[in-house]
């Protein structure tokens, strides 16, 4: 008929046989669309994430679209998680091992006023992805770690968190709990609060504002008022001239240093004299307010001032930039060395690289960080704890196949984030022999435990008197909790090194002048 159509002149055609031209050509365009969508693929955020300025936003076990230097370790999650759910369904050999699931939320992409920068992300998703591994050598239930995008701004958490309590509801393989939430910020606030009311734990690897607590939410990091802690006692041997200057960042929606300005007045302010001595800067983190580490007045007050000791109540991406200037103006003078205390999960490696000790050199000055790392932990200056052999041994599998740049263990990262892993999968396996070991369920259809399991697991105290049964053996020391309610869910018994850069002479002995404190007297902690 269509044959017939095309041979007769278009003036002899009807209503019907234009319909069917119509009909045709609309069809045929179906066919190229479906065609060019099949040629392309699902797009660069996969089936299960959406385009939302950008960045995928969204839950997903799959490879997605993100920065360059993270793709790789992406695709080796989704590889990991592949093999997960076959061992599961349908395995080459063996018997089928049931699975759970635990969420990555934080950015896979980053520019420059962005949350985490690209070496954040993929030490972090590094670290997650080795406490994977080494929670699926092991019997089940094994483990998916899922990515959960939150936009390079964590300003898309709604889409996410909605997602994530939809998973926990699944009986297969349910999600169990979520980590990630890399920074403490106004949308990181209510990104928690709105997983504790959808009741799933959530635990902040390198959350550090003390006032970044939520009933479901756990922090493995110190947080900064016991990272000034840790500065005190070192201020205690080291107290120097205290001529004393505060600089810190005057954005007032980052939370991390508003809250870490204020640690520093209620610690420092009085014996170092804060109030009197003190300059602010716009940082870089966040929307654009103008340009950004504007460090001239400060400096040239510490330098009138000859201060000696600096408190940096800022983010470290810009403590270069302070390093930096500091430099131009040499030693102003002073007769002793210039200390610049800062507290975070590591030393960075953009502030230890040879450029910037070059500049520390010039300006006579050395970092002091309260942290949750020290280097010497894996530089062969100590033999490393057993769980922390477990973990280099994994690290290094990964530093022979991805790209994870110099000192990828310096900044705590990916220890930080291993150690959350950890805690979680912990949970999962203590619950599920409980369960399965009660004699009530039959062998072949063991129970999964779900996010109400785990946390009601989590919240057991873990610090019994000078016993530690139940803590966590991490790759960042041997630490707990002390149940529901107590210490807003933040480690105890956590180490705490002070880090000096460029690095002391070491008298032997262990850096670590602080353990994160407990309900009680200060040497509560078990040895």
């Amino acid at each position: 008929m269509l044959l017939r159509l095309f041979r007769r002149h278009p003036r002899e055609w009807g209503p019907v046989e234009w319909l069917a031209v119509a009909g045709l050509g609309a069809l045929a365009a179906v066919a190229v669309t479906v065609v060019v969508s099949m040629a392309r693929g699902p797009g660069k955020c996969g089936d299960d994430l959406r385009d939302i300025d950008g960045d995928c936003v969204g839950v997903t076990a799959n490879a997605f679209e993100a920065d360059p230097g993270v793709e790789s370790l992406i695709r080796a999650v989704a590889k990991e998680n592949a093999r997960v759910q076959q061992n599961a369904e349908s395995p080459a050999s063996g018997p089928k091992i049931p699975y759970v699931r635990i969420a990555l939320m934080m950015p896979f992409t980053a520019d420059e006023h962005s949350a985490m920068t690209t070496d954040m992300i993929r030490r972090g998703l590094a670290g997650a992805l080795a406490a994977q591994r080494q929670a699926n050598r092991f019997g089940g239930p094994h483990y998916q770690l899922l990515l959960a995008p939150d936009g390079r701004n964590l300003d898309q958490w709604k889409p996410v968190v909605a997602r994530l309590a939809e998973l926990a509801k699944d009986t297969r393989a349910p999600l169990v709990g979520v980590t990630g939430i890399p920074s403490s910020t106004p949308d990181t606030r209510r990104a928690i609060a709105a997983l504790s009311k959808h009741s799933i734990p959530t635990v902040g690897p390198v959350i550090t504002a003390a006032t970044m607590n939520s009933p479901y939410f756990f922090k493995t990091s110190a947080n900064n008022d016991q990272f000034a802690r840790a500065l005190k006692l070192y201020l205690a041997e080291k107290p120097g001239k205290h001529r004393g200057f505060l600089v810190w960042d005057n954005r007032a929606e980052d939370v991390y240093s508003q809250d870490l300005r204020g640690v520093f007045e209620r610690h420092f302010g009085d014996a170092y004299g804060l109030a009197r001595h003190n300059s602010n800067f716009t940082g870089t983190s966040g929307t654009d307010k103008g340009i950004p580490q504007r460090f001239t007045d400060a400096v040239q007050k510490i330098c009138n001032e000859k201060s000696d000791t600096v408190f940096f109540a800022g983010r470290d991406q810009d403590l270069p930039a302070f390093i930096e200037r500091l430099a131009q103006e040499g030693d102003c003078g002073r007769t002793t060395k210039l200390r610049i205390l800062k507290v975070g999960i590591g030393l960075e490696p953009t502030l230890t690289a040879e450029a910037p000790t070059r500049r520390l050199e010039d300006a006579r000055a050395t970092i002091v960080d309260a942290s949750c790392v020290d280097p010497a932990w894996w530089n062969g200056e100590n033999k490393p704890e057993k769980a922390l052999g477990r973990f280099l041994d994994r690290f290094d599998e990964l530093r022979k196949q991805h790209n994870l740049g110099d000192k990828p263990l310096d900044d705590g990262y990916a220890v930080m984030y291993h150690d959350a892993f950890a805690l979680l999968a912990g949970a999962v396996d203590r619950t599920y022999t409980e369960i399965n070991e009660s004699g009530k369920q039959a062998p072949k259809s063991p129970s999964i435990p779900t996010k109400d399991d785990v946390y009601n697991t989590l919240i057991i105290p873990s610090i019994s008197g000078d016993s530690c049964d139940s803590c966590l053996i991490g790759a960042g020391g041997t630490y707990g909790f002390e149940g529901p309610g107590k210490n807003d869910q933040w480690a105890v018994c956590k180490p705490v090194p002070v880090v000096e850069h460029p690095p002391a002479a070491r008298t032997g002995g262990q850096t670590t002048l602080y353990r994160t404190y407990r309900t009680g007297p200060g040497n509560a902690c078990p040895s």
